[in-house]
């Protein structure tokens, strides 16, 4: 009921952003919701075709082609007109919400070694590759497929804006790793703004008063950047 009412608010224009605390997927099922988290929730209240969870941190912004999916389903969702619908809307995000002209893009691969060359997998000749030929036709920056453990052993803040993992872990447990509790969860794609805390509800901590709120903390901070941002960018997108 919370999500639904905040996001009616966000949609009339009473408020400027959304952010949300972590949630049970599995209170939500039960209590009949179908959508497999909030992401998807707000997706489906706000109309949006296409979105991308990005998780952000300090140093880092990842994006995902998948999301809260079995990894017995995730490569078949990875396909190429997946990857490029994605990649485009972290790209959007990059410009729109970060205010970064020119976004430069990793795409990891899904495969150990990103296949091999087609010895441990061929998603990445049959997907991947295809899908960044249309994102440089575009005029996109994009990079890739890179080997994902190659990519984040050796990964230096600023050469990239963004990375684009294939599926959830791929991309979050090095961010999560690396992140000191600042990173933040942020739905890209929606025509509201909404961010969260990178972590799930950890009821055990409840009213203990032991709780770190730094995630919490950097996604309102986030919210208000992101905001100011889109109003930068809808005032140069106005000018003649």
């Amino acid at each position: 009921a919370a999500i639904t009412s905040a996001a009616r608010l966000a949609l009339g224009g009473f408020v400027d952003a959304i952010v949300t605390a972590p949630v049970s997927k599995q209170a939500m099922h039960l209590a009949g919701i179908k959508a497999p988290g909030q992401t998807e929730m707000l997706q489906e209240l706000s109309g949006s075709e296409e979105v991308a969870m990005m998780l952000v941190a300090p140093h880092l912004r990842v994006g995902l082609v998948t999301i809260h999916e079995p990894l017995s389903r995730v490569p078949s969702l990875v396909t190429e007109r997946h990857v490029v619908k994605q990649t485009r809307i972290v790209h959007t995000a990059l410009v729109r919400d970060w205010g970064i002209r020119r976004p430069r893009i990793a795409v990891l691969g899904l495969n150990p070694h990103a296949g091999e060359g087609g010895d441990i997998g061929t998603e990445e000749q049959r997907q991947i590759l295809p899908a960044l030929e249309v994102l440089r036709k575009e005029g996109m920056l994009v990079d890739g497929p890179f080997p994902a453990d190659g990519f984040f052993a050796r990964y230096a803040p600023g050469v990239y804006d963004a990375v684009v993992a294939m599926y959830h872990d791929q991309g979050l447990i090095p961010l999560k790793m690396s992140s000191g509790n600042h990173a933040v969860n942020v739905t890209a794609g929606l025509p509201l703004v909404r961010t969260s805390p990178d972590h799930g509800t950890a009821f055990p901590l409840a009213g203990r008063g032991i709780a770190d709120a730094s995630s919490m903390q950097e996604a309102i901070r986030l919210a208000v950047t992101i905001v100011l941002n889109r109003r930068r960018h809808a005032r140069r997108s106005a000018r003649p």
